[in-house]
């Protein structure tokens, strides 16, 4: 009888830490909506006058929207990556690939660039730049970084010659047990638990009753209480949203002046508009003329990314509507298990399986709009930024980094909630809209991709925040001020 009741009060006693979090983030949500408001968009809160000198490092706003230098600076960087995962072809996930397009560019511009990553085979790419250094461990069972062995090659490359000007974690490629006395190192936070939740609410409502209920929201709860509490070993913090930069002052309360935004980038250079392209890819995939609006979707066929949600809006819009089955094409990119039950649709749906990157930009080419159907509320996708530079317009779940950050109003695309009607709406909106609406909004969101999403953009935002985080007063250096152009 004392046992029962010891667990019915541990019961309560969860419920009610649970019901305390949803109140908090609800507040954080209605907060949210009244200071940005709909469609807030990054350039209508900006007020920087003319000529006026800014703190950086307490700059509120994406690093992206400033106008830095494209010629290399006169101070050159010694750098060091600590990444779980280096990109291998086309398995790579949005983390090993932004680690990728920015160290690589980092490394083009000058930088000394030391890479800490693991490899358990000999197939590790190679670069033909003189200046990129890869030390390279053997990963955990888990498939981590071993810590005590990366520090310790971390600290020999330390001592011989220069030191380190900056570190650069991706996540916790370093552990906070290791950087919490490093004043010169940077994490770039690619998902953090407290988005989840939102992510955790959605799976939750779409779960079927003969799914058991799971305890992911009990558990995330107290994930962002564990992160509260280390992320401040970390000395400065990379947000690659605006969401997640306000959450990471406000709900796990870090010092302004140590959140930098610094949204993701993708290369200008590969995904850009190619009409002759476009046309070729559907040729070589077969996709007939006769079908006016073709859909895109790319990346993991899996049941986070929103699959098991689009597979049964398509189904019952294929089903139901006669005229929209004769007009459309969906092409998917992509490897899951989703992948098989998209080919039980029919001729409507054509698998292509994994692309290459030069492959992937032919494929945004020839669709009319790219569908990211995502459930999971975490970092900013770069499919939705390679098909904006592209130029096309976008469709995409409405969590709080999408619709912060990217889709910031309808002139550049769609979103929707994550249910069957909502989705069916939207693209019967889609449909309705055509080719010409379409057109005319993916212009509008390669104009937004060219002045936020680059490569080029990010690596000298990232570029400037390390420059900033060594500055050296003593010697005259001003990384930390900014002068408005």
């Amino acid at each position: 009888m004392a046992k029962d009741s010891v667990t019915v009060l541990n019961f309560r006693r969860l419920c009610c830490i649970v019901l305390v979090f949803c109140a908090w983030s609800f507040i954080s949500f209605i907060y949210w909506c009244h200071y940005y408001g709909p469609g807030y968009s990054l350039y209508q809160k900006m007020e920087l006058k003319q000529n006026q000198i800014n703190d950086l490092l307490a700059f509120p706003s994406a690093w992206n929207q400033l106008a830095f230098s494209s010629k290399p600076p006169p101070k050159l960087l010694k750098i060091a990556l600590f990444v779980k995962k280096w990109p291998h072809r086309s398995q790579a996930g949005g983390l090993e690939r932004h680690a990728l397009t920015l160290h690589l560019a980092l490394a083009k511009r000058g930088h000394e660039l030391h890479i800490f990553t693991t490899s358990s085979n000999s197939s590790f790419p190679r670069y033909p730049i003189s200046n990129l250094y890869f030390h390279l461990s053997k990963p955990t069972a888990a498939g981590y970084l071993d810590q005590a062995l990366v520090w310790k090659l971390f600290q020999t490359q330390n001592s011989t010659g220069r030191p380190f000007d900056v570190i650069h974690t991706e996540s916790v490629g370093l552990l906070h047990t290791r950087s919490r006395n490093q004043t010169n190192l940077a994490v770039t936070w690619h998902g953090i638990a407290y988005e989840t939740i939102h992510s955790d609410v959605i799976q939750e409502l779409l779960r079927s009753p003969e799914e058991p209920q799971g305890s992911a929201l009990t558990e995330r709860t107290m994930k962002v209480i564990e992160e509260v509490r280390f992320f401040p070993s970390y000395a400065h913090h990379v947000a690659t949203s605006d969401h997640v930069g306000d959450v990471l002052k406000r709900i796990y309360m870090l010092p302004d002046d140590r959140v930098h935004i610094i949204l993701n980038g993708v290369d200008e250079d590969i995904f850009k508009p190619d009409i002759a392209k476009g046309n070729d890819f559907k040729k070589k995939f077969g996709v007939p003329e006769s079908r006016t609006l073709v859909l895109g979707m790319a990346g993991r066929l899996v049941k986070d990314k929103g699959h098991p949600l689009m597979f049964e809006a398509l189904k019952q819009m294929l089903k139901e509507n006669e005229a929209f089955r004769q007009s459309i094409v969906v092409l998917v990119a992509g490897n899951g298990p989703w992948g098989a039950r998209y080919r039980d649709l029919g001729t409507n749906v054509l698998v292509l399986g994994p692309l290459e990157q030069a492959q992937l930009a032919e494929f945004y080419n020839a669709v009319d709009i790219f569908v990211n159907p995502t459930l999971r509320a975490q970092g900013l996708d770069h499919t939705l930024l390679e098909a904006m530079l592209s130029g096309k317009p976008v469709m995409a779940t409405r969590l709080a980094s999408i619709t912060g950050s990217v889709v910031v109003g309808t002139e550049v695309g769609y979103t929707f909630s994550p249910t069957i009607t909502t989705l069916k709406t939207t693209l019967y909106r889609v449909w309705k809209d055509g080719r010409g609406d379409l057109k005319q909004k993916g212009q509008a969101a390669r104009q937004r991709g060219l002045q936020l999403f680059t490569a080029t953009k990010m690596a000298a935002a990232y570029e400037r925040l390390f420059l900033c985080i060594s500055n050296d007063e003593n010697r005259g250096e001003n990384y930390c001020q900014y002068q408005i152009p």
